[in-house]
């Protein structure tokens, strides 16, 4: 099967390619072509994904293409954009038909759950490794980023913290676990369902923010770099769920929550007088920590001591010693 033809079958004829708002032209031509609306910002995100250190190889192909998209969505969350349409160039080792239609129905799946179209990309024969670029837009000057925060703002989350880092033993088949337990681990590492509605809830109101993917304490890090501030995070105030409870038991719970990644939920800064409201339109907000003048991210035990540990979540470089 040729690249084209590939293109054709698995991927310009499914439902989510077909165009939607803001497509005023898809796959089919060298170039797509967005249309944003006057006063409205292009918001523009690229993530690569790489057999055997991003997923497992082998893995579920369906699952995969659930995954793969979710995780470049989460993206246009953080900045509170609405989201319009991706891209997708995908390294193949073979052309195996099965996998690509289970690949393409997993990826079908979320793009319209998100509700975005996809509009072209590319093929070609290497190491598997998938590449999304996502594409979303943003009232002029609303965009959410990690440099606004100011002393005495809270520190939240939007919710349950851990579950994708804690389902990664069960991903790999390292250790196994009731129904109960595993599926809810499995479903939020597999099939992460990005905060595009919260991300635009919080335009306006959130003074930074940005998605978890490597971790609070290191993600929380890039808001006190871009802000110049201090993020203080209080252990005891970590929202766990009760399969990961379960699962790894409270210090292991903790660790996945503080550094695992994978957890794709926005955290943000807010001034305490944003709150109520939010809390009032049933958004899922956990408070646990606060901005204060300083610098860095310092982890707080519940008398207040500093229990920062030296390593705060996943680095794809870092130097071992």
């Amino acid at each position: 099967m040729g690249e084209f033809e590939l293109i054709r079958n698995f991927f310009a004829a499914a439902p989510c390619a077909q165009g939607g708002e803001g497509v005023a032209l898809g796959i089919g031509d060298d170039c797509a072509l967005l249309a944003v609306p006057p006063g409205e910002q292009l918001a523009i995100s690229t993530d690569t994904l790489v057999a055997g250190v991003h997923f497992a190889d082998p893995c579920d192909p369906f699952l995969l293409g659930q995954r793969s998209l979710a995780v470049a969505v989460s993206d246009l969350a953080a900045m509170g954009a609405a989201p319009i349409a991706f891209t997708l160039a995908l390294t193949l080792p073979t052309v195996t038909t099965d996998w690509l239609g289970a690949f393409a129905r997993g990826l079908n799946l979320m793009a319209q759950n998100c509700g975005v179209a996809l509009v072209g990309g590319d093929t070609t024969r290497g190491p598997l490794s998938l590449t999304m670029t996502v594409f979303g837009r943003v009232p002029a000057g609303l965009a959410l980023t990690r440099s606004g925060a100011q002393p005495g703002d809270l520190l939240c989350v939007g919710g349950e913290l851990g579950n994708g880092a804690g389902a990664l033993p069960l991903v790999l088949g390292q250790r196994m676990a009731e129904a109960a337990i595993a599926d809810p681990l499995r479903a939020h590492y597999w099939s992460p369902q990005p905060q595009l509605g919260l991300g635009m809830a919080l335009r306006g109101k959130a003074t930074a923010a940005l998605d978890i993917s490597d971790g609070l304490l290191a993600d929380c890090g890039h808001i006190a770099l871009a802000s110049k501030v201090g993020v203080q995070v209080e252990r005891s105030k970590l929202p766990l769920s009760k399969a990961l409870l379960a699962f790894l038991g409270q210090s292991g719970a903790e660790q996945a929550a503080l550094s695992g990644g994978d957890d794709y939920v926005l955290a943000f800064t807010l001034p305490p007088a944003e709150l109520p409201s939010l809390l009032a339109d049933g958004w899922p907000i956990h408070v646990l920590g606060r901005v204060v003048a300083g610098q860095g991210v310092t982890l707080l035990d519940a008398d207040g001591h500093d229990i920062t540990p030296p390593i705060r979540g996943y680095q794809h470089f870092r130097e071992t010693p």
